[in-house]
């Protein structure tokens, strides 16, 4: 596909943004869609994946998902020297599609060395999560973060317990935990219609939606469900790094499969409590999940266990129900059960208002241009 320059980039022609991944655009939509299909709007965006292996290329196939936003996904051959073959591929890419003063934005350091020789306008760092305590971490994973903190011109920490633990290792970190949508979200508010696979579930109906992996307490999910056999417990996403066969196994659990981000409001609009169940472990140590305001602007309550980035700001304003252990857990969903939903929706609203999309996009966006700016003005100053 040919990477051509649309109407909207001649409006804002300052630079595109290539974008090194480790998530799948089409896996599930949270921080990066969010933040990309907005830049998107004022600059082409150029997202790249991890690759994926078999029997052909290497080669780079790009799709374009809206007008100035394209996806581009490597296939090569099994065996491929991943890091030797991708700054050859990047770069006659970027020449095909005349990438314009390039800002690279890394969402994973192990994609650091396929920058290759494309000299970026800026190098930004959006970190979402502590990916060296995942499951399957590299072991480089730490010596090339090391790596891109000494090259970035910005790091952008997904939380403030990330915003904590790297603000001593780069002079221009920033804070931003995860934003929503409050239109999209707040349509659970007005719709009736129940999704086909839900409609004969019955009520009282305790929710999750995201992805269902080694941060979720599967433990603690099997035991509330235990405690309270009269309610049902929803889980809407894909499962990942987890054997399927290790998900408990209970007449009220159900298990609805992955859905869209359009489809999300009509499934929670149907839910009495939301509950974030994440497991107490070194990979949601420095979360802060997209889905906490998310149910909160659907107006559902939530109960979570005591994540940090949960218990601040959202328990400490009495936002969020928090609870650790499993009769904890039940009795906060009975206390959510009876709460008023109008006084509840009045008090998250204005929290609400403060932490939109659109307004962390554009303080990023600010701050890009002013690193711009500034290696500008230093090239006047030398010449």
């Amino acid at each position: 596909m040919t990477f051509m320059m649309t109407n909207s980039s001649l409006t804002e022609p300052e630079y595109d943004l290539i974008c090194f991944s480790h998530l799948r655009w089409d896996f599930v939509f949270q921080r990066p869609q969010h933040l990309l299909t907005r830049f998107a709007k004022n600059h082409r965006v150029f997202f790249i994946e991890e690759p994926i292996f078999g029997d052909d290329g290497p080669r780079l196939e790009v799709s374009q998902r809206e007008d100035d936003l394209f996806v581009a996904v490597p296939y090569l051959p099994h065996g491929t020297d991943v890091d030797a073959v991708m700054p050859d591929l990047i770069e006659k890419q970027a020449n095909e599609h005349g990438i314009y003063e390039p800002v690279m934005w890394f969402y994973t350091p192990m994609m650091l060395p396929w920058a290759g020789r494309i000299k970026p306008k800026a190098i930004v760092y959006d970190c979402m999560d502590e990916l060296s305590l995942f499951k399957g971490a590299p072991p480089q994973l730490l010596d090339r973060e090391a790596e891109l903190f000494r090259r970035a011109d910005l790091v952008f920490a997904g939380g403030q317990s990330l915003y904590e633990a790297k603000r001593e290792r780069h002079p221009a970190v920033y804070a931003f935990p995860s934003s929503i949508d409050v239109e999209h979200f707040s349509r659970a508010l007005e719709i009736d219609d129940e999704p086909a696979d839900q409609q004969g579930i019955a009520h009282p109906r305790v929710g999750f939606c995201g992805v269902i992996d080694e941060r979720t307490d599967l433990d603690l999910l099997t035991r509330i469900a235990e405690l309270r056999p009269d309610w049902q417990y929803i889980m809407l996403g894909p499962v990942a790094k987890i054997d399927q066969a290790d998900l408990p196994c209970r007449d009220n659990i159900h298990y609805l499969g992955g859905k869209s981000y359009n489809e999300l409001p009509a499934y929670l609009a149907g839910w009495d409590v939301a509950m974030m169940p994440f497991a107490m472990n070194d990979s949601t140590r420095f979360i802060s999940p997209t889905k906490t305001p998310e149910y909160l602007a659907a107006g559902r309550p939530v109960v979570s266990t005591p994540v940090r980035d949960v218990v601040r700001p959202y328990g400490e304003q009495g936002l969020v129900y928090i609870a650790a252990l499993p009769e904890e857990f039940v009795m906060a969903i009975e206390n959510a059960l009876s709460e008023d939903p109008a006084k509840r929706q009045a008090k998250t609203q204005e929290f609400l208002s403060r932490i939109s999309w659109n307004k962390t996009q554009r303080e990023m966006s600010e701050l890009i241009k002013k690193v711009i700016a500034r290696s500008v003005d230093s090239k006047a100053v030398s010449i």
